[in-house]
């Protein structure tokens, strides 16, 4: 999920009840709960690297306690006459533990295993950023802020905002649950069908960002994926499917598969479509492009790996791109 969020449940953990076991636990677990992302640095070296290394061990249940302590030492060297290392370490452990969580919601994914396994998990029920998180959680953050106020004018108790904190806590459990629901009724739609006449190999249904009845469908049949827009309130019309086409096995894929950018990304991407197209220059070039349907089709510029190839098929520049296009990366 989106830090917003992130930061957020931290709020909502420490008010929830977690303020009365650790001191300073607010900003303790606004520090914890956002921690795993740590592992952002590595964009300093290369979006290539940064794809590589985030939501990797950080991001993982074997070292869990290691990125918890983190804060704790954060917090300890501010607050040293309010240090107490067990219960502060029990609470940090606990934020990491909800962004962890949070991030296997969405379909970016995480590594919950590393480093112990480099698999992905992903449950494919959550947008990086769901608005109807982002509105629940902001009305019970600033809830007790507004009740403060009115509490203060008319002299009454203010609110300690625990009520609206595990009403927000709640609310993550149920809309997760049934958003998990929703999933498995869009990929058993798509399963039960034919795509382009064919009987799907495997399919996936991604969600948008605001409507939860809303889903991107994807079946992948052979040497083609179909895409879908469902909306579990309607019909499915399987005949609606746009189709996209790999290209071919070929020796310009060949040489771009073992390329250090591409072999990073087909360690993270689930649903890869491979593209071949000529190139004006040098003469008689091509370039070849892998794209991660999860997060765009051909020509959006979200996660992609590229190389350019001369006439003899051999790679003369690879790199992998993330968002809008910025020039090329070269990986040598």
């Amino acid at each position: 999920m989106d830090n917003l969020t992130h930061t957020l449940v931290g709020v909502m953990l420490s008010r929830a009840g977690l303020n009365r076991i650790s001191p300073r636990a607010t900003p303790l677990l606004i520090l914890a709960a956002n921690a795993p992302d740590i592992d952002a640095v590595a964009w300093a070296w290369s979006q290539e690297r940064y794809l590589n290394y985030h939501r990797g061990f950080t991001h993982g249940f074997p070292l869990l306690l290691l990125v918890a302590l983190l804060p704790v030492l954060i917090i300890g060297l501010l607050y040293r006459r309010e240090f107490r290392p067990g219960p502060m370490l029990l609470a940090s452990a606990i934020g990491v533990s909800s962004h962890v969580l949070l991030d296997w919601t969405n379909i970016y994914g995480t590594r919950l295993l590393a480093p112990i396994s480099p698999r992905w998990y992903a449950l494919d029920i959550t947008s990086v950023v769901d608005l109807w998180i982002w509105l629940v959680l902001l009305a019970c953050f600033l809830w007790p802020l507004l009740a403060r106020l009115v509490s203060s004018e008319i002299g009454a108790r203010p609110s300690s905002g625990r009520g609206t904190a595990v009403l927000a806590l709640c609310f993550l459990l149920v809309y997760n649950g049934a958003r998990y629901v929703l999933h498995q009724r869009a990929v058993d739609t798509l399963d039960a069908r034919l795509h382009a006449g064919q009987t799907p190999r495997r399919v996936a249904a991604f969600p948008t960002i605001a409507n939860p009845f809303a889903w991107y469908g994807l079946a992948e049949v052979e040497n083609a994926y179909v895409l879908y827009r469902l909306n579990l309130l309607g019909d499915f019309d399987p005949a609606g499917g746009r189709v996209l086409y790999q290209s071919q096995a070929n020796e310009v894929l060949s040489a771009a598969r073992v390329m250090p950018a591409f072999r990073t990304f087909l360690d993270f991407s689930r649903f890869p479509l491979w593209r071949v197209v000529s190139l004006p220059e040098p003469e008689g070039g091509q370039q070849a492009e892998c794209v991660d349907l999860r997060f765009g089709v051909p020509g959006e510029g979200r996660f992609t790996a590229m190389a350019v190839l001369d006439s003899g098929g051999r790679v003369k520049q690879s790199w992998f791109q993330f968002g809008a296009p910025r020039g090329r990366i070269a990986i040598r």
